[in-house]
């Protein structure tokens, strides 16, 4: 009996740590918020290919510094422009990541899918993608050079490549917007592709948005019918982070209000019969909940295909932080009620469910 009782409290023990493994290594089910680590603001989520892409801006380091790292090699003309810069911290911006998942829980790191060492005009202040995919093409947005007036260069350009994953390279040399039209800066831009095929170039920052239609292959403009080429659709209360959706019918247009490194920062939207308004402000529908974290802002938005479902992607600062720059990427639930109003959003902690695409 005295050789038993150690060989059954040796079993019990392999019995424990074996459970206790399993339960380490249970696959999670919900995504959790951030849902991937570092400092990313601005995340445009999109679907291709079945997998779910989430395009976001650099914001900062996360953690300490990496040692060593080489310092980026740019062309002189590069280290000129990157004196017009109004903050240092928008100089280490010169390059976009991009995260992609199969259920909304695992993500994966496609390190530096834009750098401007494929974009020679930019410089600094790589900010806010937008993607789009059509005949095979993949088409990267991009805010570069924070811009403050008509004489710098730099503005909205685009990139293109084969594979949602990039690499990205510069598509017409140069920007495809570079210059102030109706008061609007141009960054934040978002490309939208209506219900009849046409594709739309929504932007703008300095409280002024516009909307313009992009030719077919991307290098430019369609004028309107009056002539114009930019078309104000500027909603109350707007500061940057347009955002647009389809949905029965209705045009949804969202935005960012208040400042961006500060508590106010939130996302209100308008509802129309056309792409191009007119927007009367509704509501808020995001913003923070001091219990949780501050300034949850500059979103995006996905249907699941054949559902009602809708995905809010947002990037907010965590309570543990003061500075500015430090902004997570975060996703939750977006609903509508009975009559199409988008309900306010509810950020949490836990995130969402897993999904796969079908």
């Amino acid at each position: 009996m005295k050789t038993f009782k150690p060989l059954i409290a040796l079993t019990i023990l392999a019995l424990l740590s074996t459970t206790a493994f399993s339960q380490k290594k249970k696959p999670a089910t919900k995504s959790g918020n951030p849902i991937f680590p570092g400092w990313y603001a601005d995340p445009e989520a999109r679907i291709f290919n079945n997998t779910y892409w989430v395009y976001p801006t650099f914001s900062e380091e996360y953690g300490e510094p990496k040692k060593n790292q080489k310092p980026r090699q740019l062309t002189p003309e590069q280290l000129a422009l990157q004196k017009n810069t109004i903050n240092p911290q928008y100089l280490r911006q010169t390059f976009l990541d991009a995260f992609s998942s199969k259920d909304l829980v695992t993500w994966k790191k496609h390190p530096n899918v834009l750098d401007i060492k494929d974009v020679k005009w930019a410089a600094y202040s790589i900010w806010a993608p937008s993607i789009t995919e059509k005949n095979g093409k993949y088409y990267l947005f991009f805010g570069a050079n924070d811009i403050q007036n008509d004489e710098q260069l730099g503005g909205i350009g685009v990139a293109v490549s084969d594979k949602p994953e990039g690499p990205f390279v510069d598509h017409i040399g140069k920007p495809l917007i570079d210059k102030f039209h109706n008061g609007a800066q141009p960054i934040d831009q978002f490309v939208f592709k209506d219900v009849d095929g046409q594709y739309y170039l929504l932007y703008g920052g300095w409280k002024h948005c516009n909307i313009a239609k992009l030719n077919d292959d991307f290098t430019g403009f369609i004028p309107f019918d009056d002539g114009t080429v930019f078309k104000s659709i500027t909603p109350e209360n707007f500061v940057e982070g347009v955002f647009m959706i389809h949905r029965k019918g209705k045009y949804y247009l969202m935005w960012s209000e208040g400042g961006w490194m500060g508590p106010d920062y939130s996302v209100a939207y308008a509802v129309a019969d056309s792409p191009m308004g007119p927007f009367k402000r509704v509501g808020k529908i995001l913003q923070q909940d001091p219990e949780i974290a501050r300034g949850a802002g500059h979103h995006s938005v996905i249907n699941t295909p054949g559902t009602d479902d809708w995905y809010i992607f947002y990037h907010r600062r965590p309570l543990t932080t003061k500075v500015g720059y430090h902004r997570e990427t975060c996703v939750d639930r977006m609903y509508f009620d009975e009559n199409g109003m988008i309900l306010p959003v509810k950020i949490t902690t836990e995130g969402v469910e897993k999904r796969k695409l079908k």
